[in-house]
């Protein structure tokens, strides 16, 4: 009966601050899916992402608010690909798969989709399942994160950009090491619309040091093989 009690006084917290959050209240009002558009929009009103023309990679992008901002920046020229674990609700401009980021299936649907272009930005939003086990769920997250790394690494232009959720805490630092050396420029981003109690930030590689052919087969074998 303790540990139901304590369950449901912690949901009620959750529902309360939910509801009385002014994020959430905005996202309602401009008619974005989730308190996450802000997210990127403070991080895009600082570094300036994106563009007319680009083509977007949106890994993890249910419920679609990353999606709905790229296309409004966009305005209406380019592309935004999208995939999550689950459906994205459809969205003029965004082509999205319900699929398994993991899955070779879901990076054959990329490569399909890009036919061996380069993309401008890779934007990850990834975040495993919860277990409630803390240090499994960290290496989980961080797992996708590498896993979208890769992805960003051998598809990006060559002032291409990629910007993935992180929390600080175990396997941080390791994570961030990666960046730089896949990256000539590596910033930490914690925009105003993400929880001052959450250890979420978000890192922003710029200029990926490696560019291999989009079309060499070791690294799409490699990706595949982590996945």
């Amino acid at each position: 009966m303790g540990q139901k009690a304590k369950r449901t006084k912690s949901g009620s917290a959750w529902m309360h601050e939910h509801v009385t959050d002014p994020y959430v209240k905005k996202a309602q009002l401009d008619g974005y899916r989730s308190r996450a558009a802000y997210k990127l929009l403070d991080i895009d009103k600082r570094d300036l992402l994106l563009h007319p023309g680009m083509t977007v990679v949106d890994l993890g992008a249910a419920p679609g608010s990353w999606c709905q901002v790229a296309v409004q920046k966009l305005k209406k020229k380019g592309r935004v690909l999208a995939i999550d674990l689950l459906p994205v609700a459809e969205l003029p401009g965004v082509e999205s798969l319900a699929g398994d980021f993991t899955e070779p299936s879901a990076l054959i649907w990329l490569e399909e989709k890009l036919k061996s272009g380069r993309v401008d930005l890779v934007l990850s939003d990834m975040a495993p399942n919860i277990s409630g086990v803390m240090l499994r769920d960290q290496a989980r997250h961080y797992e996708l994160c590498e896993l979208a790394l890769e992805f960003a690494v051998a598809w990006l232009k060559p002032n291409g950009a990629f910007l993935v959720k992180a929390f600080q805490g175990v396997g941080f630092e390791d994570f961030r090491a990666q960046m730089r050396l896949a990256f000539r420029q590596v910033d930490i981003r914690k925009p105003d619309s993400s929880r001052d109690r959450s250890t979420e930030v978000y890192l922003l590689g710029r200029n990926p040091n490696r560019n291999e052919s989009v079309t060499d087969d070791a690294t799409m074998t490699n990706l595949q093989n982590q996945a």
